[in-house]
């Protein structure tokens, strides 16, 4: 190589080594991770007794081996699992896509080729031959220099993206074992009406009998037996309408186990799902144990790094060029002597787009106001869910006391009943209205019992199950906070994003 080429390399190699110096600013507006403001104490109180620790398996606090059976199916065959880890494995790869713009690349051309031009090509000589070989072997090597950190904005974006993913992937989970826990407790509350149902239309028969023996013995009119009948028939067809609704359920907790619903079978059980115990969460921890908050946060901070790179777009964008190889019209491409080899620096700045660039920049800014709403709505419904399940299980379990008192009066008020009747001290109306009354209040005891049950299973999503996320990454040096949800009530979503439309 020769002293001026040499010098010439040296001046570019030089050039490239600023250039890289000043790569990594940074154009995306100062965040840091959300802090809202917390209450002290959640307004309704938490379910006495023992609480339970955290876990990842809540369920298990129902004590139902058959609970715990079903629920090992979610992550290995329920089809909706396995669409949102398919997503979740889409956005691990948008981040390796991304972070390819960060590295040169070098692709490589080789080609051979035996061609033939025209006698009558404008400005042909009469030395070009008409029949010659092109053949080379040729790389090149592209790589831009990430001046204004839109390339890093990127990837820092899609690597967010991931972990809201990473985040709804378990929020999903969370949400498909309290759907599936839901559905099991609603069916082993159909098999306690169903029990109730079968012993009731024993009772019925029997005093169906009892009426037709009296009847025939001229001590009871036609009207007692009819009565009767209509009581009878009218459990039968109870009993028939929760068995229909039983299978729908067997249905749907075979669609959550992503098995075949015709070979699908859980055998009838009266006893319904022990009541749980669970874990006592304060009110500032309920973010962290949100999946579905935390994905949340992340996509803002996703939304928040594209801002960056779109105000990059609007700086030249400054690459590094190089390219070379062997080329003749033979086949002696290993010869150096046919090298051929070019490098330097490329430079591509915008003129005029037609406002392309700004509406990319307005979009990510609408995309971060929209991400800002979603975060502060996620927030809002998280202390929402949970108070909700706390003040229904609050009531539902005076309610439960009260129907049990019910229950137990009216069974007595039956027994009272059905002996005055045998004795003829009572009329088949009176034996008809108690039996009405036993049957509606433990019907009412049990449904009351399997809706306190279903609410612990809200309670447990609310809380979060026992998912933990990992805090976000440490905010830059110089970021003023971005609080969402601002000391005293306030709301600086919109200040801050107003502050950032004035950039």
């Amino acid at each position: 190589m020769s002293r001026r080429a040499a010098n010439r390399a040296k001046s570019w190699l030089g050039l490239c080594a600023v250039a890289t110096t000043l790569a990594g600013c940074n154009f995306a507006p100062p965040y840091e991770a959300p802090d809202p403001a917390t209450p002290k104490a959640f307004k309704a109180s938490a379910p006495p007794g023992a609480a339970t620790p955290e876990t990842d398996s809540w369920w298990r606090s129902f004590r139902s081996a058959e609970l715990d059976r079903l629920q090992a199916h979610i992550e290995q065959d329920n089809p909706d699992y396995a669409v949102a880890l398919a997503r979740y494995d889409r956005a691990r790869a948008y981040v390796d896509l991304a972070g390819a713009g960060l590295f040169p690349a070098l692709s490589g051309q080789p080609q051979v080729s035996y061609n033939k031009q025209s006698q009558h090509r404008p400005l042909r000589s009469a030395n070009q031959p008409t029949y010659y070989g092109a053949n080379q072997l040729f790389s090149q090597l592209n790589w831009e220099v990430d001046l204004w950190g839109r390339v890093h904005d990127l990837v820092t974006a899609a690597q967010a993206n991931a972990q809201a993913n990473d985040d709804l992937l378990a929020a999903t989970r969370l949400a498909l074992h309290a759907t599936l826990a839901r559905a099991y407790i609603a069916l082993r509350g159909a098999d306690a009406q169903a029990a109730l149902l079968a012993r009731t239309i024993k009772l019925y028969q029997s005093a169906l009998n009892l009426t037709q023996e009296r009847f025939k013995q001229n001590i009871a009119p036609p009207i007692d037996v009819e009565r009767a009948k209509v009581q009878l028939a009218n459990a039968q067809a109870a009993a028939a309408e929760v068995a229909r609704g039983r299978a729908v359920l067997e249905n749907a907790l075979a669609a959550l186990c992503g098995q075949e619903a015709s070979l699908f079978k859980i055998p009838p059980s009266s006893a319904l799902p022990a009541t749980p115990r669970p874990p006592r969460a304060a009110p500032a921890s309920l973010l962290v144990r949100r999946p579905d908050v935390a994905a949340k946060e992340r996509l803002l901070f996703a939304a928040n790094q594209r801002i960056g790179a779109a105000k990059a777009d609007f700086l030249p964008r400054f690459m590094i060029l190089m390219s070379g190889g062997t080329q003749s019209t033979n086949l002696d491409l290993l010869n150096l002597h046919n090298s051929l080899w070019s490098y330097g620096p490329g430079l591509s700045a915008p003129i005029f787009d037609g406002g392309q660039r700004q509406a990319a920049l307005d979009s990510a800014r609408a995309d971060f106001q929209a991400a800002a709403g979603d975060y502060k709505a996620s927030v809002l419904a998280a202390y929402r869910e949970v108070e909700d399940a706390l003040a229904s299980i609050k009531w539902l379990t005076i309610e439960n006391a009260s129907l049990a008192v019910a229950a137990e009066s009216a069974g007595k008020a039956l027994d009272m009943s059905m002996s005055l009747y045998q004795d003829g001290a009572a009329s088949s109306l009176d034996l008809v209205t108690a039996q009405s009354a036993a049957l509606d209040a433990e019907k009412a005891k049990i449904v009351a019992q399997t809706r306190l049950l279903e609410q612990y299973v809200e309670l447990m999503l609310a809380l979060g199950g026992g998912w933990s996320g990992q805090a976000p990454p440490p905010p830059q040096p110089s970021a003023p906070p971005v609080a969402l949800l601002g000391p005293k009530g306030q709301d600086p979503v919109a200040p801050a994003v107003a502050a950032e439309a004035r950039n």
